[in-house]
């Protein structure tokens, strides 16, 4: 979840129909058959917003410049999830502006991953509407990754890879970047110290070419 520090009015359509074609991406995602298939499709999607489309993360002076990377997609990082829920805890959640915004860890999930019991909380947005939040960090960020972390779900714009008998899936191999990697004027809540896990996650996005340094926001 990400949001820019000020949105002129004129702006506003085009970043509604930002947020249908991410909706829609995701709708792609949730009912393809291919997991890998819908990833190719994902990244290609993602890849003409972020050079063409107006509300595009990235300034528009620097679009030639930046691009999207991705390791390969590994069936191994698509994960079905148990979901344990929790009773709320509010959390004030450091970003990479000023302030902070407010979610409550109403449920985790828990999975396993390279030999490990591993658990990532999930956060709901407390403002108008609400909406779930899934950033982690693990031991690639601050290498070869964001230094602060990825998004793996952001129900608000449109992320979300659905559930599966009663079960969430995380599919690492969409795990994105926040928007202030692109430009710091985006606000982008930051992987609290709960959802940084001792395992390396690789797949998903990585740092972009044009980019920031890994170590940026750590």
């Amino acid at each position: 979840m990400t949001s820019p520090t000020m949105a002129p009015p004129g702006d506003l359509f085009h970043l509604l129909d930002w947020k249908r074609s991410m909706f829609a991406l995701y709708a792609m995602v949730r009912g393809h058959e291919n997991p890998g298939e819908a990833w190719s499709l994902w990244r290609e999607g993602r890849a003409a917003l972020f050079s063409q489309h107006p509300q595009s993360p990235v300034p528009p002076a620097r679009r030639s410049e930046v691009a999207l990377e991705y390791l390969d997609y590994d069936p191994g990082l698509r994960l079905l999830a148990d979901i344990r829920v929790v009773e709320g805890r509010h959390y004030d959640i450091a970003t990479s502006g000023d302030l902070s915004y407010g979610f409550t860890h109403f449920a985790s999930a828990e999975f396993g991953l390279e030999g490990r019991d591993l658990s990532l909380e999930l956060y709901w947005l407390d403002g108008y509407g609400g909406g779930l939040l899934l950033p982690f960090r693990d031991t690639t960020s601050g290498r070869s990754t964001y230094g602060a972390g990825r998004y793996l779900l952001d129900t608000v714009k449109g992320a979300d890879l659905g559930m599966s008998g009663g079960r969430i899936v995380l599919d690492f191999n969409f795990a994105y970047n926040p928007s202030c990697v692109y430009d710091p004027a985006w606000v982008c809540p930051l992987a609290p110290p709960a959802n940084r896990m001792p395992v390396s996650i690789t797949g998903g996005e990585q740092l972009p070419s044009g980019g920031p340094s890994p170590e940026q926001d750590l």
